[in-house]
């Protein structure tokens, strides 16, 4: 999980406390900022998703990675001379 989505959601939750706490104070500017700082919240929680999606897609789309053997080694060696 991206750092993005983790605090997208603990300022989306912040801001509707502050937002709601604003409501029951009768508190104008309370509630806008509580409102902005929810909104900036959520882009950045999207934000954090849309990473992890684009992770997730490289990860996938990543052919696996093959152990080199021995035959791979002889194959790439370049041919031995012989005394001529």
């Amino acid at each position: 999980m991206d750092k993005d989505r983790v605090e997208g959601k603990l300022k989306d939750v912040a801001g509707r406390v502050q937002q709601k706490a604003g409501e029951w104070t009768d508190n104008t500017e309370n509630q806008v900022e509580g409102a902005k700082k929810q909104a900036a919240g959520k882009v950045q929680n999207a934000w954090g998703k849309a990473k992890d999606a684009a992770e997730d897609s490289r990860s996938e789309a990543k052919p696996p990675q093959r152990e080199s053997s021995d035959a791979d080694k002889e194959e790439s060696a370049p041919p031995r001379r012989t005394g001529t």
